[in-house]
């Protein structure tokens, strides 16, 4: 059953940026500045959208030197991705019920 944290993952992952932004940082851990180049946001923008994947907990920073990397955290997505195979599982199993209307 999905829950108001997993709707609020969702929620967070449904931004475009956002996707794009966990989408790169699933192939390899990336700074801010490398996040701008590969998304072409403002870096401003960029630093809000990030605040609110860590926030959310899918992604975590590792600071070196004076830049800050970001990388995902797979077990959020793994997660919220074994809730939807539940759902689906469940989708399979109640096929055929049907509610009779009154």
């Amino acid at each position: 059953m999905m829950t108001s944290v997993d709707a609020d993952l969702i929620r967070v992952l449904a931004d475009p940026l956002r996707l794009r932004i966990v989408t790169l940082l699933a192939q390899e851990t990336l700074c801010t500045t490398h996040l701008v180049e590969e998304t072409g946001a403002r870096q401003t923008n960029l630093s809000n959208h990030l605040r609110v994947l860590r926030e959310a907990g899918v992604v975590e920073t590792e600071p070196c030197g004076r830049y800050t990397y970001y990388k995902l955290c797979p077990d959020v997505i793994a997660s919220l991705a074994g809730r939807f195979a539940d759902l689906a599982e469940s989708a399979r199993n109640a096929a055929d019920n049907k509610r009779a209307c009154p």
